[in-house]
């Protein structure tokens, strides 16, 4: 899907404000020149009126209206001293760094997200009623418990209920995040928001409006998103005590001296510009690094809460895996049927089939058959595709039977096999592995297991979560026995199975309440509660789904997980960079007050001195644009890719 970087959208409003005021600001400083000597005003007006105005402003409005003491009171009032005093290149400067400061901030903090609306748009609108006349469609809002519902081929299920005839398979990714499709028949429950593939089927409401399992998910999400704190600036988190400590400051200047320019420089000095460009600038160059390497951060501040993140919750189905099902077995019990033509057989008669599963089977004979271009899959004669069971045809002399058990047991004429099969196939399934059943001519032969697959370096990649302190823990849908066998795989030995979207989110919040920061990793629509209620929700760009990207504050574009640890030691390492600029620009601003109070420093050189510390902060900050782990350093250069950790 396309990306919409709303975090680096430029605002207008403050590009336009502060072009004529930094223009204003240069004529100004050059004002000795024969070309600005003749000017009748001085160009630091504008800066002072186009940047001081609107910070005035936001203020008033804050100070009068909210009671609210920020950054922008102190602000307000060393320019309204130094115009008094007739500094007005003083009053442009701070002015202009101000303003900057404020572009750069709106830059690093993320815009609203749609993923609600996305998700309220996955509710059915309208469902089929069975009537004694017919069938009626009426909206989903209007569904009774106890309706019998018609779900056709490639409908949204309208309701929570349990089917009472026919047969289908249904995707439930939405719910589950599992890519395989679930064969469904009579008895079988089936939740909202989710696809009816192939069949026709009846059901029986037992879930509607607000109690169904979609509207569940929605309230969830809403719930999850109210409760994520923001961050709140440095700079305003201190006001109240910045400018206080700047009031009195200036005022026993003025008391004990009795001179008012004293008092305006003291004010100029003391006007916290590096304390709001310490946070912005390092982030703004942090997401420039971590967008080289595949991460578009949606959230500013989602940077800065990683950087305490202890824990990380990884979703299993397109997280750790590759999210398509791949091949892992094939097994003939028949003694004139090799593995190899009991795949061929099968595959040939998948060729036609819309199924997922058919569809892997047939994508992996490229793989599984050696001599395919020797030998091209036969065609298959009287094809027949029998929903929520499998499929029917004829290979050259042989009729093939490919489905799951309940095709078998429906089937007579096939005859079943010894226990052996029964016994493997069993196995395989409490590992996670779906499996086809094949019969040849009318006897059960053997079975092709499919499996997700894990992306490659996930191994390599927990190893290097863990050592960089972070502590991995697998969630899925799966049961216990087929997610220990991942997490071992991956090398994740805190394990959770069988977890719904509200038990994600509920685990989130037991790790909350322990006094751990998360970080969730998923791709899912059923991830979006627990990525909205994590400190930090990371989703896969290329197999997530949009909700979920919505959902997140950061979008891995390349789905290459391996890239994580290097993100959460880029965090730390901005946070690092944060505290040097903040206490660099308190130190700096501590020496221009002393100086300012002795009288050395009047508020044109004050406030030349004071924004030198923020032009130093912001080339600091810069340098986080190429900031790599030393001894990964050489490795990235020699492969041209990004590292590890």
């Amino acid at each position: 899907m396309p990306f919409s970087p709303d975090a680096l959208k430029v605002p207008l409003r403050d590009v336009l404000l502060l072009i004529p005021g930094g223009l204003g600001l240069l004529f100004s400083f050059l004002g000795a020149s024969p070309s600005t000597a003749q000017l009748a005003v001085d160009p630091a007006w504008l800066p002072v009126i186009f940047c001081g105005v609107p910070i005035l402003k936001d203020a008033a409005a804050g100070l009068f209206t909210r009671f609210d003491i920020k950054a922008d009171v102190l602000v307000s009032i060393a320019l309204i001293a130094a115009v008094l005093a007739g500094e007005i290149f003083a009053a442009g400067e701070v002015a202009f760094i101000m303003r900057l400061g404020s572009l750069l901030e709106e830059l690093a903090v993320g815009k609203a997200r749609a993923g609600i609306e996305k998700l309220v748009k996955l509710s059915p609108v309208t469902g089929r009623v069975l009537r004694s006349g017919g069938t009626d469609i009426v909206p989903a809002d209007e569904l009774r418990k106890g309706d019998i519902l018609r779900v056709l081929p490639g409908e949204t299920i309208p309701a929570d209920g349990v089917i009472i005839s026919g047969e289908s398979s249904v995707n439930q990714s939405v719910m589950t995040g599992e890519s395989m499709p679930v064969d469904k028949g009579p008895g079988d429950t089936v939740t909202s928001g989710t696809l009816n593939m192939f069949g026709t089927f009846d059901m029986r409401a037992t879930g509607v409006g607000a109690e169904s399992a979609i509207q569940r998910m929605i309230r969830l999400v809403q719930s999850a998103d109210a409760g994520k704190a923001r961050i709140v600036r440095l700079a305003d988190r201190w006001a109240t005590w910045i400018v206080a400590a700047a009031l009195a400051c200036a005022a026993l200047t003025w008391a004990v001296t009795g001179e008012i320019i004293r008092a305006v420089t003291v004010l100029v000095v003391f006007c916290p510009c590096a304390l709001v460009l310490a946070t912005p600038t390092a982030i703004m160059a942090a997401i420039g690094n971590a967008s080289r390497h595949g991460f578009l951060v949606r959230e500013g501040d989602a940077l800065e809460r990683l950087a305490s993140v202890r824990r990380v919750a990884l979703d299993k189905t397109g997280t750790l895996t590759e999210g398509i099902p791949e091949v892992v077995a094939v097994r003939s019990f028949a003694r004139d049927i090799s593995d190899l033509e009991l795949y061929r057989l099968a595959a040939s008669a998948e060729s036609r089939s819309e199924h997922p599963l058919g569809k892997a089977v047939l994508r992996c004979a490229t793989v599984m058959l050696p001599d395919l271009a020797e030998r091209p899959l036969a065609a298959p004669l009287d094809f027949r595709m029998i929903p929520g069971r499998g499929v029917a045809a004829r290979i050259g002399k042989h009729s093939v039977l490919v489905g799951n058990a309940r095709l078998f047991s429906s089937e007579q004429a096939v005859r079943r096999n010894d226990a052996r099969l029964s016994e493997t196939v069993r196995s395989l399934e409490e590992e996670g592995c779906t499996v086809i059943l094949i019969a040849v001519d009318g006897e059960e032969c053997g079975f092709i297991a499919l499996s997700d697959t894990l992306r490659a370096n996930v191994r390599q990649s927990v190893a290097k979560l863990n050592e960089v302190g972070v502590n991995p823990v697998l969630m899925t849908g799966d049961n216990m026995q087929a997610a220990l066998r991942m997490g071992k795989e991956a090398g994740i030995a805190e394990v959770h199975a069988s977890v719904m979207p509200e038990d994600k989110l509920a685990l989130i919040e037991w790790f909350q309440h322990t006094g751990e920061h998360v970080c969730m990793v998923g791709d899912g629509v059923n991830d979006a509660p627990a990525l909205k209620k994590a400190a930090v929700g990371i989703a896969m760009g290329g197999v997530g789904s949009g909700i979920a990207m919505d959902a997140a504050d950061i979008v891995l574009v390349n789905d290459e997980i391996r890239f994580l640890p290097f993100l959460l030691r880029l965090s730390r390492h901005m946070m690092h960079v944060i505290r040097l600029n903040l206490a660099f620009s308190v130190l700096l601003n501590f020496a221009a007050v002393l100086l300012a109070v002795r009288g050395t420093l009047g508020p044109a050189a004050g406030a030349l001195i004071h924004n030198a510390g923020s032009v130093a902060v912001i080339l600091n900050s810069a340098l986080l644009l190429f900031w790599m782990p030393r001894k990964h350093a050489a490795s990235e250069r020699d492969r041209g890719e990004p590292p590890f950790a």
